[in-house]
């Protein structure tokens, strides 16, 4: 379906393509990405982590599992959040990703050693677990300049690691405030796989080895800390719809039409029929649904956004600038709805104003592939090539795409100011291809 391939998400979904024959595709949305921050701030707090500087990111991908690939990025498999049943199990699944980068088990991985936070620098983490989970020869070099066989397990922790991280977790759990059972019952899912044979366990039973004697001793710790810790209504709420939402685009439409009514809330479940709607190309029905969530959240700016995706993916550019607007003056930092906007004054033939929105999402989230797409739209569009040049150059070193990315990033390198920032970003992606060779 085309939404696997460029946009779903309200404002976007960045294919983070590692290799030809094994990508690691990220499903980037403001709605989502906020619920996940909300769910995990006090976790990382409790960790002695900066909620700021660490993400929790969805990946495309039905199966279950969960990882850190680095210290700036918690990545939770779409599966994984759908196969789950309370917020407190989601947030001791976070709550022991986050152990793992607290305790610092991550310091083996050389693919730590790279900067994250360009686009190159988790172009090549995401190129590293790609290869690493298919075996691919391409990439491997890139990660961490080993040989396939020892990149098998580059995202496997110790059943040491493992035991420390949980006994961590249940004690950021308890100090959050938050019920520590649901660790063991995210355990329990995966419990008797270690008697099947690997081709036939989920991954997070690869990555994070379990065993009798652990499980034991999960529930003695959550016996030991987690008395007497109360439900968190608002926790429910985006958990419920962080899953409402991903089942709705990742689902047939019809399944979900058939459980909206059933949702959490009722602004839960009327987005989930908007989503629904709009996946059957059924504009009018999507919009009335969408309405009614905002009747019943006004000043929600993620209904607004996704209201505004509905609006120009149904080719309404105007109607939908005027709706993002709205959605980026109550949320004016999120940089994904700022690139919703900018997208939709790019459609309504507006390159100058779109570049305003553009740019500025780019400074608050340099990580979105589609940001950078449009934004090199935009910079030819007003004659800026060698801008346009080093846009698309991030956007293939984000993809781990660097022998492409270094063909764009050298014509930037004659176009713009030596010295600049964009000059500097050209010469990061080709020390990045230099390295990689």
């Amino acid at each position: 379906m085309k939404w696997i391939r460029f946009l779903v998400m309200a404002t976007a979904i960045s294919l983070m393509a590692a290799t030809p024959a094994r990508a690691i595709n990220l499903l980037r949305d403001a709605d989502i990405e906020y619920a996940l921050r909300q769910l995990s701030a006090p976790i990382l707090r409790a960790a002695g982590l900066s909620p700021s500087r660490i993400r929790v990111l969805v990946v495309d991908d039905s199966s279950l599992n969960a990882f850190v690939a680095d210290t700036q990025h918690i990545l939770i498999h779409s599966g994984l959040i759908l196969k789950l049943n309370t917020a407190e199990e989601l947030q001791a699944v976070i709550a022991h990703e986050a152990a793992h980068i607290a305790n610092g088990h991550l310091s083996r991985r050389v693919a730590n050693m790279r900067n994250a936070r360009t686009a190159a620098g988790l172009g090549l983490v995401l190129s590293g677990i790609a290869a690493a989970a298919g075996g691919a020869e391409a990439g491997i070099g890139v990660a961490a300049g080993t040989s396939s066989s020892a990149l098998r397990n580059f995202l496997a922790h110790t059943r040491a690691e493992e035991s420390a991280a949980d006994q961590s977790s249940i004690r950021y759990l308890t100090s959050a405030g938050i019920n520590p059972e649901g660790a063991v019952k995210v355990q329990e899912i995966f419990r008797g796989q270690e008697v099947l044979s690997e081709n036939r366990q989920d991954p997070y039973m690869r990555t994070h080895p379990l065993s009798r004697d652990r499980l034991r001793a999960l529930q003695g710790y959550v016996a030991a800390y987690g008395k007497d810790q109360k439900s968190d209504g608002t926790a429910n709420y985006w958990y419920a719809r962080t899953q409402g939402k991903l089942s709705a685009f990742l689902r047939n439409p019809n399944w979900t039409l058939r459980r909206a009514d059933s949702s959490a809330t009722q602004d839960i479940g009327f987005m989930r029929q908007a989503v629904a709607y709009h996946k059957q190309s059924n504009l009018k029905k999507a919009v009335a649904s969408i309405d009614k969530a905002l009747q019943l959240r006004p000043n929600d700016p993620f209904l607004l956004d996704l209201k505004g995706q509905i609006l120009l993916e149904g080719r309404q550019a105007n109607a939908a600038i005027a709706v993002y607007r709205q959605a980026a003056a109550k949320a004016p930092k999120e940089a994904l709805i700022l690139g919703g906007l900018g997208r939709a004054l790019l459609a309504a033939g507006q390159p100058r104003e779109a570049l305003k929105a553009l740019e500025s999402a780019r400074a608050r989230d340099g990580q979105d592939a589609r940001i950078l797409r449009d934004l090199a739209v935009a910079y030819a569009q007003t004659k800026q090539p060698g801008l346009a040049s080093v846009a698309t150059a991030e956007r293939y070193a984000l993809q781990g795409r660097l022998k492409d990315a270094a063909i764009h990033a050298k014509r930037a390198e004659a176009l713009v100011p030596r010295g600049s920032p964009p000059w500097q970003r050209a010469q990061d992606i080709l020390a990045a291809a230099q390295a990689a060779r």
